[in-house]
């Protein structure tokens, strides 16, 4: 809770009056598991869900500005990296266990860290000027089920 929610909440209380100056966007990065629950990652689960509610009240604040202030949350799903390298090498049977996690996904792949940094910076140009509120899964499909 302490990194996850109370976190992005420091980020956006402190950019907030920097951006209040010119306009701007804020990106905040929650997880797939910010919108699906899981039976064995029940804080993780509260605090991207926290950071996904958050994200909302932060771009109805930030629409009331003039210049306006918009705020969006992304929800990687697995996603290869230290994270998802950390999970799999804690685990038994690694190999077995990334096929599973692949095979819930329908892409039937891992994301790539540039694949959520397009977003991210799709989310913070002005190509998105009108997207305030929202929230991106990317995920391969995984939420769609």
């Amino acid at each position: 809770m302490a990194i996850n929610l109370d976190g992005t909440f420091l980020g956006c209380k402190y950019a907030m009056p920097l951006l209040k100056k010119a306009g701007g966007s804020i990106v905040n990065l929650s997880s797939v598991s910010g919108i699906v629950g899981g039976y064995n990652v029940a804080a993780y689960n509260a605090s991207k869900g926290g950071v996904r509610l958050f994200s909302k009240s932060v771009a109805l604040y930030g629409a009331r500005l003039k210049p306006a202030v918009r705020c969006n949350s992304v929800h990687p799903t697995f996603i290869e990296g230290p994270m998802t390298g950390a999970l799999l090498g804690s685990v038994p049977k690694p190999d077995e266990t990334r096929s599973r996690m692949e095979k819930s996904i329908p892409l039937n792949r891992f994301g790539q860290p540039s694949e959520v940094a397009d977003m991210c910076v799709y989310l913070l140009s002005d190509e998105s000027a009108f997207v305030t509120g929202a929230e991106f899964a990317i995920d391969g499909g995984l939420t769609a089920q």
